[in-house]
Formats: structure tokens, C-alpha cells, sequence
């Protein structure tokens, strides 16, 4: 017995494969949204991570630029401290200058020279005096210059030819004044230390 199908099959067909294409769009559509879902999640998790690190290092940067301005006002104490202490230091050493001045002008002027007046000024002292010709005051400023411990630097400010006495007594001198600096008893202690060095490795290598 043969059997007909007398209901539009084709129709049919071609509704039922509507309708399985829609359920795949639709079933691909719930996919492709969740895998944005979790794509974007993840991202947010991970820029979260990020602001949490980047927060906590802020924050220690704050703590340590803190720590970096506390060890620069520490800096500045110590400074200031050193820069006191020197300072009494200096003043302790300078109440010996006197002496140290007078005992290096009486072994460093030569024979000729006759000192009228001292005057001190800080570390400079102005020498002026008489000397019999311009040779006795070059040298003083040899002798200041290269022989002294103490005295350094000298400075021929003046000189001049005068006439000292009347008559028969009067004598042709010459008129000067110096500018010399005194060192303090660390500049001295400085300056002698690369020689005492160079002599012991001297010594070291004979």
C-alpha cells in the first residue's frame, strides 16, 4: 500500500531548521556573552591586583620620601652640630695665636728689621715696620713664606724710602707694611700630615 504525505513537508522542514538556527544563534549569543562576562572579569580582578599593588606603592613611597626628609634634616643637624664645634674649637685654638704669631716673628724676620705695629684682623695680620734696605723685606716674605709653621701667604702692601732721626743721626730706611695669614692649629696639623706621610713611606721603601 503506498502512502502519500499530503502536509507541506518542505514547509515544515524549513521551520523546524528556523528554529534550530535561532536556538544555536541564541545558545552562541549566552556563550559569547558569558565569555565577555568572565574576559571582563578577569581584567577587573586583575586591574584591581593592580591598583592594590600600585596603592601600596604610594604608599611606601610617601613612607620613604618621609624617611628620606628626616635624614635630610638629620644631615643638616649633624652639619650644624660640626659646624659648632669647629667653631669652639677654633676659638679655643685661636687664644694661642699670639703667642704662636710673636714666637714665629722672632724667627722669621731677619736682622735689619724693626717692627713698629701688629694688628690682627681674623686670620691676616698687618706687620709694619722699618727695614735698612728692600732686600731685609724680600726676605721676610721668603722666610714667611717658605720657613713658617705657622704664617703663611705674605703680602707686600707698602713700601717706601723714609728718613728716620735728624742731623747727623738721621738714617735712610724704608718704610713697609705686610699682610700675612696665621693658620689655625688644624691647618697646621693638615698641612703637615702629607709630609709626615711621605716621609714614612720613604722609610717604609729604603
Amino acid at each position: 500500500m503506498v502512502k502519500i504525505n499530503l502536509l507541506p513537508h518542505r514547509e515544515e522542514k524549513r521551520k523546524q531548521r528556523k528554529a534550530a538556527f535561532y536556538r544555536l544563534l541564541a545558545i552562541a549569543g549566552v556563550v559569547g556573552l558569558g565569555m565577555v562576562i568572565g574576559v571582563a572579569g578577569m581584567y577587573a580582578a586583575q586591574i584591581a591586583t593592580q591598583d592594590q599593588r600600585n596603592n601600596f606603592l604610594k604608599a611606601e613611597n610617601g613612607k620613604l620620601d618621609a624617611q628620606i626628609k628626616e635624614i635630610g634634616n638629620l644631615r643638616q643637624e649633624i652639619e650644624a652640630l660640626k659646624a659648632r664645634q669647629q667653631a669652639v674649637e677654633d676659638l679655643q685654638s685661636d687664644r694661642n695665636q699670639p703667642v704662636y704669631l710673636m714666637d714665629e716673628l722672632v724667627r722669621q724676620v731677619p736682622e735689619g728689621i724693626y717692627l713698629r705695629s701688629l694688628k690682627q684682623e681674623n686670620q691676616r695680620v698687618v706687620i709694619s715696620g722699618y727695614a735698612q734696605s728692600n732686600e731685609r723685606v724680600s726676605e721676610l716674605l721668603r722666610n714667611v713664606g717658605n720657613n713658617s709653621a705657622w704664617l703663611e701667604r705674605p703680602d707686600l702692601i707698602e713700601i717706601r724710602s723714609t728718613t728716620l732721626g735728624q742731623g747727623r743721626d738721621s738714617k735712610r730706611v724704608f718704610d713697609f707694611t705686610v699682610n700675612v695669614g696665621i693658620k689655625r692649629s688644624r691647618e697646621k696639623d693638615a698641612a703637615a700630615k702629607p709630609s709626615g706621610q711621605s716621609a714614612a713611606s720613604a722609610a717604609k721603601k729604603l
